[in-house]
């Protein structure tokens, strides 16, 4: 979910999913994984980067029904809000050592 709220904000690559969520690669990656299986999210090619979205258009309406209740089932909780205001600042030149 945590993933989720943050892509709502914008795309990322799983170095600046990883520093926010302070959690190893390999698990981000697992996470990053599943969703993407299941349709929530995609992934998008950009040079070296490989950026992870929000999938605006899934095959699947449940899907789209879930993503487009986040905010009501989580908008208010703390550390969701922590992790919005660190979104807007990674920098992804810094946290992915290039």
């Amino acid at each position: 979910m945590r993933i989720l709220k943050m892509l709502q904000i914008k795309p990322l690559c799983v170095c600046e999913i990883t520093d926010i969520l302070q959690l190893a690669a390999s698990t981000v990656s697992q996470h990053l994984s599943i969703l993407k299986k299941e349709g929530f999210i995609l992934e998008d090619r950009e040079g070296k980067w490989v950026n992870y979205l929000i999938n605006q258009r899934p095959g699947d309406q449940r899907i789209s029904a879930i993503l487009s209740s986040l905010d009501f089932w989580i908008g208010d909780n703390q550390l969701i809000d922590t992790d919005k205001q660190k979104v807007k600042v990674v920098d992804r030149y810094k946290v992915c050592g290039l």
